[in-house]
């Protein structure tokens, strides 16, 4: 088994509430992370997809279910898919990018589709209260001699990470207003508006959840 390659960057024809599977590899062919979600929408910054709390989220070897909601976000150009969470996360994440290459979209049979990327190992990571900052920068160090990486990916995912730490470290959309992601009861209100990923959140809570956001239980396992 290995990647789909030069799949296309939209998922053309799909609506809101289509069942969306994640599936990242890794560079070498091997699986890696399925997350299954539903399909909100698309804006400028790429397609939204809404991963509700209690989702099995697995690899190879290793499974558990989602203790709070996300979105994530697969752009259209750019070398990344994005996650976002909000106060019902245990441990305060926030912001979770992989530096991803290959991400494109096909159909399921007999209905849904599955969005495709393959992780590159680096990551830039927000949690409420702190600054962002580059994850597994070892891991992809090693990767880069073990797997072979060559030298013109390993220009790109660098360029790829440098530029969405600093947008994320700046607010810069489609990582502004991260704090609103701290106050779930706020989403969809009539005060401010809404971050980016915070009117995500409250499209996915208004068609998903229909009953008032509570704090997801702490007993179940987070990435």
């Amino acid at each position: 088994m290995s990647a789909p390659r030069g799949l296309p960057r939209a998922p053309e024809g799909a609506r809101p509430g289509d069942l969306v599977v994640a599936r990242a590899w890794k560079y070498d062919g091997g699986a890696h992370w399925v997350v299954p979600g539903l399909y909100l929408g698309a804006d400028r910054h790429g397609d939204w997809v809404f991963q509700p709390r209690g989702s099995l989220v697995s690899r190879p070897g290793h499974a558990f279910l989602a203790a709070s909601d996300a979105v994530c976000l697969f752009p259209r150009d750019g070398d990344w898919v994005a996650t976002f969470y909000d106060a019902g996360h245990p441990r305060g994440l926030r912001v979770y990018v992989d530096i991803a290459t290959g991400i494109g979209w096909r159909t399921l049979s007999p209905a849904g589709w599955e969005a495709s990327s393959i992780d590159m190992d680096l990551d830039v990571v927000l949690y409420a209260g702190a600054g962002a900052y580059v994850d597994d920068e070892d891991e992809f160090a090693a990767h880069t001699l073990a797997k072979q990486y060559p030298d013109a990916l390993v220009a790109a995912m660098r360029a790829a990470c440098a530029e969405v730490h600093a947008r994320v470290a700046a607010g810069a959309a489609p990582f502004d207003g991260i704090e609103q992601l701290d106050r779930p009861e706020t989403f969809g209100g009539t005060g401010s508006p809404p971050g980016t990923a915070a009117g995500w959140f409250a499209a996915g809570r208004a068609q998903h959840h229909p009953t008032p956001h509570t704090t997801a239980p702490t007993t179940l396992e987070t990435p």
